[in-house]
């Protein structure tokens, strides 16, 4: 997925979860930011960090903010990126290697789930997306705040399973260089059991990187799964 119009910043500080300062040719500037998830880890000051200008000449910020460089590495923490991304990897790319159709929010019980996948012999998938911005030590975790709507997902895919359809969850991890994947036990240990429950009821578990530039993110390579709770 590409972006229009990019432009690189320094950030300042978040007065609230909606809206972003950042220093753009040496004067302060008010920017929306695109995830309002907590991001303490990227959004710190002084950090570099990626505007795209919006085209809407009525909208109350001119920019949107979109990437972080954190310690040398870019992180999209666009929310509306990875599924963006995943319907571009599905449709372009040769995961379902039959021809097949993508259509996004598609109804399934008590969910609506990212996407929905109709290939031309006759397999059906609902795929749900969640995207990864929380890294440590170049291991990736989800989520990065307590989740039941997350949970409540997860646990619809088992039911998609039980009516016949293929289920995939899919975290797209929303950069390079990430050696391993875990849930965020510490954080919310209900959705990392909810996702074993998944894959044990035959759930396919997905990670998968992200090449991400000044304009662009886009889904690159399988990421290593690790599901095993801690003991401590």
């Amino acid at each position: 997925m590409k972006y229009n119009h990019t432009v690189k910043a320094q950030f300042l500080d978040r007065p609230n979860r909606f809206i972003a300062h950042v220093e753009l040719q040496d004067k302060v500037e008010t920017v929306h930011v695109k995830n309002t998830g907590r991001c303490r880890e990227l959004l710190v000051p002084g950090y570099e960090v990626i505007l795209e200008e919006s085209t809407n000449p009525s909208r109350k910020t001119r920019y949107d903010l979109i990437s972080v460089c954190k310690e040398g590495r870019w992180i999209n923490m666009d929310s509306q990126a990875p599924n963006l991304a995943a319907e571009e990897w599905l449709t372009t790319g040769d995961f379902f290697t039959d021809p097949h159709k993508v259509y996004r929010e598609k109804k399934f019980g008590n969910s609506r789930f990212d996407l929905y996948v109709e290939t031309a012999f006759g397999r059906r998938a609902f795929v749900e997306v969640k995207g990864v911005t929380l890294e440590e030590e170049n291991v990736a975790r989800f989520p990065d705040a307590p989740t039941e709507r997350g949970v409540k997902h997860v646990k619809e895919l088992i039911r998609c399973l039980e009516n016949g359809y293929e289920a995939y969850l899919l975290f797209v991890i929303q950069m390079k260089g990430i050696r391993l994947f875990q849930p965020n036990w510490k954080t919310h240990a209900g959705f990392g059991q909810a996702v074993r429950e998944a894959r044990a009821a035959g759930v396919k578990i997905l990670a998968y990187d992200c090449l991400v530039t000044e304009d662009s993110m886009e889904i690159r390579d399988p990421v290593p799964i690790d599901l095993e709770e801690p003991l401590c």
